[in-house]
């Protein structure tokens, strides 16, 4: 009987087919363990698949958990050969299926500089995302010849749990989220603007739609990352950003003024690698239908304004139908402002062969003469050295009618009479009468003094024209039966030099106005003949104003001659407390009752009456500023900690937090992140000012800012002038004070969003082009809707968008004027005589 072929279990040898049975079934066995294990355990999408620049190894990165192991093992033992190249370098596809080099020696190498990002790093689905997919700094590191076990990664997931992450363990479809950093709440804005955060917080993706020039990197003032883990990382040194700043191909995108603004959402948890998923398509495809449908109907058609003003023209001095109707314009009515109830939308041609105005300095001494063609006050004023035509320009000398040997001589003078004048340190704010073509004001630059040029838009043509041409600030205003557009007790210094003001008449209306405007201890410089001439007329006038001056308790500091000038000036200051008003024997002029706010000046008539003397510590008024430059960054000693400021906190923290702001928006994204050539720009218009901390930031640049506070704002304009800065309250319902073509760069903190409420959204469009030189620019920051519909209508006005982005339902926007001029022409009936 032949025996089987396997062995006894005696102890001998087993026969080879009952080794062969009995290593199949053993091996099927080990299989089905290993089945077990891998559909027992839970496994997820990779998010994280990191490599180095080494020849030898593959690193895991650190973002994985331990339940990602047995998918990271299949993932590495399958796809070894392709992620891995033959020097060991990892390797991973990019969008397009194309082979991305990670050790950055073939392709670019993404060092967790967001200035790196390609045109295809932002989806039209507002995902951020990274140009490759993988970097991870400091992964623990595997044999690239040894597949990794399941144990082995195990092991190393565990050890990565508790590694801080790094900003370049991010993978293709994961934002960058920005934290909104608690501890920054005492530096930044991010709980300043409380009442517009709602918005902010919506979850909402970044979006940087368009840029067009390269600039330096931006810098984040946060420096956290907050990923899909909710784990938070520090940025390298390199990738900086400011509150909300997104760069693209190194071009800086803008910071918002709000704290969530800083905010990326993380919507990506689960990643599709090098895939695009119906759903995103979709989306993509219906928004990109919903924008060509709203830009269809999104159409703007512009006229050329057709009045009599022509290229001067200014909606609401030259209103022509209004001005027929007065009844009177003994007190200089007709020269007030008079707006239209429905402001022209249509744009203000320009002068025949304009030309970019000249930057300053030079523009102080001459400018462009067809950008200002007027020649009649060359004929007036010529013999004062006011300006003279040379050629293709308008020169001037520097003279004016008190001062035709040049204006610094003049300045000089008045300090030397009455030192505690002090320019430039006690006397920062100036205002200026009558100014002419400003050079008094011109040349106090150069004394570091900020003086507001004022005069009316009368026969003098141009002449606050010619000053913003020139690069000085002025407004066109009359003292007539209103009061000036100014809070009280702002001025340090008011100067008229022959500026045909009746102070005297009418029981010194006019200078008890100025009288409203100037600080206490503060003085009133006079150069007019009746100080040194000893005709009928002057001797009379000269009589009335030591009367009125002496019951006003002005008290005369100087009377003296310029021999050089032939002039002579006086000098007054006002009082600083009420001892000699309750000393008076006769109230007259009398005090102002208490209840009349001197602070209120929009639309307010004139009245015959002086306000007390503010005596309280925690007064404004009762001290003088701290000298200049101190005063403009201290905090006013009479903001009171027990005031709620404009954005919610305490008022003293409220402003020293928008100035901190502001300052990082300069210096991170507007001096260098939008596209503004500052060689260009003097002229500066804050529309929306709260605290002057925009223009507080710019005071290194060379340029002076007009910070505008809305009538229906917050009064915060009388911080400003505290500050040793300037400004006006407005109404932009109505049109400016200015000549069209006066400043080179607008900025708009969202004005347009709450205009739109009340206004003509196309009418302040139509006065910021007025307002706006060609070639200047305007800087927008509001909605995500009303950035879009801008940007819309500057494109229809054939302006360059230079930068727009949007982020969390907020946006910005950086869009610069052309020369054009369209061709159809609307007649602006209440603007022809």
């Amino acid at each position: 009987m032949a025996l089987g072929r396997y062995s006894r279990v005696d102890g001998r040898k087993l026969s080879s087919n009952y080794c062969s049975t009995l290593t199949a079934t053993i091996f099927i066995g080990v299989c089905l363990l290993g089945v077990w294990l891998l559909a027992s355990s839970p496994v997820s999408p990779v998010q994280n698949l990191d490599a180095e620049n080494t020849h030898d190894n593959v690193k895991i990165p650190a973002s994985r958990s331990s339940d990602d192991s047995v998918e990271d093992t299949s993932k590495l033992s399958n796809s070894n050969a392709n992620d891995v190249n033959e020097k060991g370098n990892a390797k991973v596809n990019d969008d397009t299926g194309k082979s991305i080099d990670l050790d950055g020696e073939e392709t670019k190498k993404f060092d967790g500089n967001l200035g790196d990002f390609s045109e295809n790093a932002v989806k039209e689905d507002n995902t951020l995302i990274s140009s490759q997919e993988v970097k991870n700094d400091e992964p623990q590191e595997v044999s690239s010849d040894k597949e990794p076990g399941y144990e082995d990664v195990k092991k190393i997931n565990e050890q990565e749990e508790d590694r801080p992450k790094t900003a370049e363990q991010v993978t293709g479809n994961v934002e960058f989220q920005v934290e909104t950093n608690a501890t920054e709440s005492s530096e930044g804005r991010e709980d300043i603007f409380e009442d517009n955060q709602t918005n902010m917080d919506n979850g909402e993706e970044g979006k940087v739609e368009k840029t067009t020039d390269n600039h330096e990197d931006a810098k984040l003032d946060h420096g956290l990352v907050e990923k899909s883990d909710n784990s938070t990382e520090v940025f390298p040194s390199d990738v900086k950003m400011e509150q909300g700043l997104v760069e693209k191909n190194g071009n800086s995108t803008e910071a918002f003024p709000y704290g969530a603004g800083s905010e990326l959402a993380d919507e990506a948890k689960v990643q599709n690698g090098s895939f695009s998923t119906q759903s995103t398509e979709s989306k993509n495809e219906k928004e990109a239908q919903k924008s060509a449908e709203y830009e269809s109907q999104s159409s703007y058609t512009w006229r050329l304004c057709n009045t009599t003003a022509g290229i001067d023209y200014i909606p609401c001095l030259d209103n022509v139908e209004a001005i027929r109707k007065l009844r009177s314009t003994k007190h200089y009515e007709h020269r007030e402002r008079h707006c239209p109830k429905n402001p022209p939308t249509c744009l203000v041609p320009l002068p025949e062969g304009y030309k970019q105005s000249i930057p300053w300095p030079t523009s102080r001494e001459k400018i462009w003469y067809r950008n200002v063609p007027h020649t009649q006050l060359v004929e007036f004023k010529g013999h004062q050295n006011w300006l003279k035509v040379s050629g293709e320009y308008l020169t001037f000398p520097g003279g004016g009618t008190q001062f035709i040997h040049g204006a610094l001589h003049y300045i000089d003078f008045i300090q030397q009479s009455v030192s505690e004048i002090s320019w430039g340190k006690r006397s920062r704010v100036v205002l200026d009468v009558g100014c002419g073509v400003a050079s008094f004001g011109g040349f106090l630059f150069d004394r570091d003094v900020l003086t507001m040029s004022l005069a009316p838009k009368d026969e003098h043509e141009a002449q606050v024209q010619f000053a913003l041409e020139r690069g000085i600030p002025a407004i066109s205003a009359v003292m007539g039966t209103l009061r000036l557009p100014f809070p009280g007790r702002v001025f340090d210094v008011v100067h008229c030099a022959r500026c045909r003001v009746p102070w005297h008449i009418e029981g010194g209306k006019l200078l008890l106005e100025l009288n409203r405007l100037l600080r206490p201890g503060g003085f009133f410089v006079w150069s007019a003949t009746p100080i040194y001439q000893k005709v009928p007329e002057d001797v009379q006038i000269w009589q009335e104003m030591e009367k009125l001056t002496k019951a006003m308790c002005w008290e005369v500091v100087s009377i003296i001659r310029d021999k050089l000038n032939g002039v002579g000036i006086a000098i007054y200051r006002k009082p600083t407390s009420n001892d000699c008003y309750e000393q008076r024997s006769i109230n007259v002029p009398p005090l102002c009752q208490d209840s009349d706010d001197a602070n209120a000046a929009w639309s307010v008539p004139l009245q015959a009456c002086m306000h007390k003397v503010p005596t309280s510590e925690t007064e404004r008024g009762s001290q003088w500023p701290e000298m200049w430059p101190s005063r403009m960054e201290k905090t006013p000693y009479w903001l009171s900690s027990s005031k709620i400021g404009v954005y919610g906190k305490p008022a003293p923290e409220d402003f020293l937090s928008d100035y901190e702001h502001w300052k990082r928006v300069v210096t991170n994204s507007y001096k260098n992140g939008l596209g503004i050539n500052w060689s260009t720009v003097r002229n500066v218009m804050d529309m929306r000012a709260v605290y002057g901390g925009l223009a507080a930031a710019l005071i290194d640049f060379n340029v002076w800012v007009m910070n505008i506070v809305s009538v229906d704002a917050s009064d915060t304009l009388p911080i400003i002038y505290e500050r040793g800065l300037f400004g006006i309250y407005h109404d932009w319902c109505e049109s400016f004070s200015t000549y069209p073509r006066s400043y080179d760069l607008l900025h708009s903190d969202h004005l347009f969003s709450q205009i739109k409420q009340r206004c003509n959204a196309t009418a302040l469009v139509s006065e910021v082009d007025r307002i706006l030189r060609p070639r200047g620019g305007i800087i927008v920051r509001d909605t995500t809707k009303t950035i879009n519909e801008l940007e819309n209508m500057f494109r229809s006005m054939q302006w360059t968008i230079q930068t727009i982005y949007s982020k969390n339902n907020e946006g910005l926007l950086y869009a610069q004027k052309s020369m054009w001029r369209p061709k159809e022409v609307e007649t602006v009936t209440y603007g022809i005589k």
